[in-house]
């Protein structure tokens, strides 16, 4: 079978180590919440092998490469229709998925975080994501309060998701070798449906605050807040890298209540 050319322009790096594709896939913790897994960019199918050597799982296939998807068709004619020639990013879960689903992949480290906000915009179905990333994307999504990584997307995926750093993946296991490190990261979905606070004002206050990172909360959210019945708001006076989940959401209802 005529292997796959990877494609600059898809950020195409192909997982080449067997033993590092059985451990992602078996970093996904199913219980009894879900049974579709949905993996993007399969490339060769490294990490499809895996999967779907597992019954208890309903695997889809998505790739935005035609040629991979020829490839994948001929090496898992079973698939059927459950192979997807079809962008992930603009990909209609609730129609192809009844039920919860995870995601999984060796993601293309140009739009890793496109995928992201595709899954946040879909917090509702998606309840877990095992992926491969670029290693300072990895960082960020698992940074605290405080360190320099910490940023909008740290925020938004740590209200939705527990995130794990799970490891680090050196250069030399990819074709092509990709120019940074990678590693690999579990999201799964907090219990609470909701974050207790008006969301769409949570959005807006957390890309406000993290768009002048350098300004305190009082200039960077300026024009959400009633100024005069918030004088004496301290977290206020905080830049946004020092506010957790937690004090977002506080704030959040605060700047609400003030209106």
């Amino acid at each position: 079978m005529t292997l796959v050319r990877a494609k600059k322009h898809l950020g195409q790096h192909f997982l080449t180590d067997k033993n590092i594709a059985a451990k992602i896939v078996d970093s996904l913790r199913p219980g009894d919440k879900y049974h579709h897994v949905l993996e993007v960019g399969p490339g060769m199918g490294i990490l499809s092998d895996f999967l779907l050597q597992k019954p208890e799982y309903d695997v889809h296939l998505v790739d935005i490469d035609t040629e991979s998807y020829q490839f994948l068709q001929k090496k898992y004619p079973q698939l059927g229709s459950k192979l997807l020639n079809a962008d992930f990013l603009e990909m209609d879960f609730a129609a192809l998925f009844t039920g919860p689903l995870a995601i999984i992949g060796n993601f293309p480290y140009n739009i890793s975080s496109q995928i992201l906000f595709k899954v946040l915009d879909n917090r509702q179905q998606v309840v877990e994501v095992v992926g491969m990333f670029q290693k300072e994307v990895a960082e960020r999504c698992s940074s605290k309060p405080g360190s320099k990584e910490y940023g909008i997307l740290s925020v938004f995926l740590q209200a939705y998701y527990k995130v794990e750093y799970l490891f680090t993946v050196k250069a030399g296991v990819f074709n092509p070798p990709p120019k940074v490190l990678s590693a690999v990261i579990r999201l799964t979905r907090n219990e609470v449906a909701e974050l207790g606070c008006d969301e769409k004002l949570f959005w807006q206050v957390v890309k406000a605050g993290f768009n002048q990172r350098r300004k305190t909360l009082r200039n960077a959210v300026s024009s959400l807040i009633n100024k005069e019945k918030m004088t004496d708001e301290p977290l206020l006076e905080l830049r946004a890298e020092r506010l957790s989940v937690a004090d977002f959401v506080s704030l959040t209802n605060k700047i609400s209540a003030g209106r």
